[in-house]
């Protein structure tokens, strides 16, 4: 656990912007996330996903008569402890997807972090857990009858990026990326080299004398 939350530290100091270029350099696929909303923009989030993927409402399924909590505990398996639990917007970003009493179960059971491609209520609540939240932006009105959680332990769509159990997931004021577990050390030492290179970019721009002007 110690070693997940000092990784999650220098990562931290990496920032999301370096991550995403190593993504770049790496793998050839959309991996980065726009920057989402949170209650508390200064707690950065990072650790391992799971997922729970919504659909739009619908009344006759046997989904829309199971509660978040059904979703939640079959979503999170037998070790909650320090992941990241991602809902997928149901192709209803706008909606929300839960709020503060919901998602005290994650403060209870040691999650890392809830990260919603829809909006969540409650941000004065939410601030106080201990866990990172981020999402599309708070909302007011209960969204059960728009969306539902549907399936859990399942590859989803997050704002373009297809995002598996077991990836790790990172979030800070400037976005988010998702990482494949297999890749994370290989990206962290990457977004290393890119902020050495960048470091000496600074220094040599620094120095940088103004070309005089050719004039005829």
């Amino acid at each position: 656990m110690s070693g997940l939350s000092s990784l999650g530290d220098e990562l931290s100091d990496l920032g999301c912007a370096a991550l995403v270029d190593a993504m770049g350099r790496l793998h050839g696929h959309r991996a980065h996330i726009l920057p989402l909303a949170s209650p508390d923009p200064g707690r950065p989030l990072f650790g391992r996903v799971a997922t729970i993927a919504f659909m739009p409402w619908r009344d006759d399924l046997e989904e829309s008569s199971k509660n978040f909590a059904d979703f939640f505990y079959g979503a999170l398996g037998g070790s909650p402890q320090q992941k990241v639990l991602v809902l997928s917007s149901g192709g209803h970003p706008e909606a929300s997807h839960g709020g503060g009493t919901k998602l005290l179960r994650a403060a209870r059971h040691g999650l890392a972090g809830i990260m919603a491609d829809g909006r969540l209520r409650d941000f004065g609540q939410l601030r106080g857990y201990p866990f990172a939240t981020w999402c599309r932006g708070e909302a007011a009105r209960w969204g059960g009858d728009t969306v539902m959680p549907y399936a859990v332990d399942v590859a989803v769509e997050f704002a373009g990026v297809c995002v598996t159990p077991g990836d790790y997931a990172f979030a800070d004021p400037s976005g988010a990326v998702i990482i494949p577990a297999d890749s994370l050390s290989r990206v962290l030492d990457t977004a290393r080299q890119i902020e050495a290179e960048e470091a000496r970019a600074a220094e040599a721009i620094g120095v940088e004398r103004y070309p005089p002007l050719n004039r005829p």
